[in-house]
């Protein structure tokens, strides 16, 4: 890292320590939400093989269980949720032609996203999973423009997700990142509603 880097990254450090010894705390907050994006090389996202399904389980499934009970969600009732991914679930996504992608943090697994092609000039992000102690540090964000990237070299038009329809924060989440409000659909066997959202690709 160049020196003048190294020296800038301190200094915010000590910025943090210094807001949070004088009890600033959305201030700190703040600050350590984007320290990361000034560690370009302390998060890389690579895509995963087969050999990875064990470690996509277990972040698909961990980074949703809070989703789970903050709706009441559970294999009763919505035995397919993320909350109780599987390694048979992952290799069935594989075959189908998904691809996933793992970012980590210094090697570590932290999250990761799946990208669908169902038909030309249309993408689906797919299981867009971090885990609860790395949220709100920007890794959720680095995933999604990895998708949207992706998609453009691929000449992709238009990413389409599907969310909770309950799940408000989270759609504003997206929104916050150019995808736009579509229709809302209930399915029998969902016990919630869901939000359709889209983001267009100019030039893809």
């Amino acid at each position: 890292m160049p020196p003048a880097i190294h020296l800038c990254l301190l200094h915010l450090n000590f910025l943090c320590l210094a807001l949070h010894c004088s009890g600033l705390a959305s201030l700190t907050a703040e600050f350590e939400r984007w320290l990361p994006f000034f560690h370009p090389h302390s998060m890389k996202i690579r895509e995963a093989s087969h050999a990875d399904l064990p470690t996509i389980a277990m972040l698909v499934s961990e980074s949703n269980k809070d989703v789970a009970v903050r709706f009441g969600l559970n294999a009763e009732n919505c035995p397919k949720h993320p909350s109780f991914y599987t390694e048979n679930w992952v290799q069935a996504d594989l075959a189908r032609g998904e691809t996933y992608f793992i970012l980590e943090d210094q090697s570590e697994p932290i999250g990761c996203v799946a990208y669908e092609c169902p038909r030309p000039g249309l993408a689906y992000l797919n299981r867009l999973s971090v885990l609860p102690a790395h949220r709100n540090k920007g890794a959720g964000a680095r995933l999604v423009q990895h998708i949207v990237q992706h998609a453009r070299s691929l000449s992709v038009q238009t990413i389409s997700i599907g969310v909770i329809g309950e799940h408000t924060d989270l759609q504003r989440w997206y929104n916050k990142l150019g995808f736009k409000d579509e229709e809302t659909r209930r399915f029998p066997h969902l016990p919630f509603s869901v939000k359709y959202m889209s983001h267009a690709l100019p030039g893809g």
